[in-house]
């Protein structure tokens, strides 16, 4: 598995309130998108920079969603070009699920 940590820096602050609002009409579009196992929307504690942590099956599934057109999309709506990192993720314990998963 895979950890993507997407990050980008807001034109201007926003509140938390605004953030879910913003983050809601873009959630659907990650429903059921394949090799995508979930994914966090976040805002940090200042407004100033928001983002996405994904966990994908494969770096191959990252890599078919991060375009230059996907790209061009974050760009157009959040004001910035998003930074990538990505982590390889051995284990995960969910405890809403009550499991714990690992990479195959």
């Amino acid at each position: 598995m895979i950890t993507a940590l997407v990050e980008f820096t807001l034109p201007q602050p926003i509140t938390s309130s605004q953030a879910k609002e913003i983050f809601l009409s873009t959630a659907h579009k990650y429903q059921g998108m394949p090799g995508l196992l979930r994914k966090y929307y976040f805002l940090t504690p200042d407004g100033a920079k928001a983002g996405g942590i994904y966990l994908w099956k494969s770096r191959e599934d990252a890599d078919r969603v991060y375009t230059e057109e996907w790209k061009s999309f974050v760009r157009g709506k959040y004001g910035s070009d998003p930074s990538l990192t990505f982590l390889e993720t051995p284990v995960v314990v969910d405890n809403v699920l009550n499991e714990i998963i690992s990479a195959t």
